[in-house]
């Protein structure tokens, strides 16, 4: 492969990282060592996965999470590459599925909100009624996307907020 192929190729994947990060398409390419720098410095995560990562890789997630209601959460989960493809994954279907329906990620997305009473969720949601909110409120309590901190309240728990969130953009990556 030639040099300019090189330069070519890491061309593409600096402007597919810048937008990836949502900045303009307009930036400057570096060459040379500066490339390479400026590419280390756009993919850290992933730098800092694989120096630490066990051999044959692993899967990370993690986020610091600046709540609307105020708090901050930050989270950090990960598992090697092996464990993960030698799991059962059948076994994650109920909890992805309570994630599968428009009310349920409304629900989360007006917790998270502020809006933690299931009177003002049925309010807030126009969509259905008290107990078609509650039976999806049962959905997510269940599978532990939501907590009930008090009769008739609830919470998306600190440890399920950037789970949530890493899903979300997961599912929006482009293609």
């Amino acid at each position: 492969m030639s040099a300019g192929d090189v330069e070519a190729r890491l061309s593409v994947l600096e402007q597919a990282v810048v937008e990836l990060q949502g900045r303009s398409a307009t930036t400057v390419v570096p060459s040379g060592a500066e490339a390479a720098a400026s590419m280390a410095e756009a993919l850290w995560a992933l730098e800092g996965l694989k120096s630490r990562a066990p051999e044959g890789g692993a899967v990370l997630y993690t986020g610091a999470v600046d709540l609307p209601t105020g708090g901050a959460v930050q989270w950090q989960y990960g598992l090697a590459a092996s464990e993960v493809l030698a799991q059962d994954w059948t076994e994650h279907a109920g909890t992805l599925d309570a994630l599968g329906h428009p009310v349920r990620l409304a629900i989360l997305h007006a917790v998270l909100h502020g809006t933690v009473t299931a009177s003002g969720l049925v309010e807030a949601l126009e969509s259905g009624t008290s107990g078609q909110v509650y039976h999806h409120l049962k959905e997510l309590t269940t599978t532990g996307w939501l907590v009930s901190p008090g009769r008739g309240l609830y919470e998306v728990p600190a440890a399920r907020v950037v789970p949530l969130l890493a899903v979300l953009v997961s599912v929006g990556t482009p293609r």
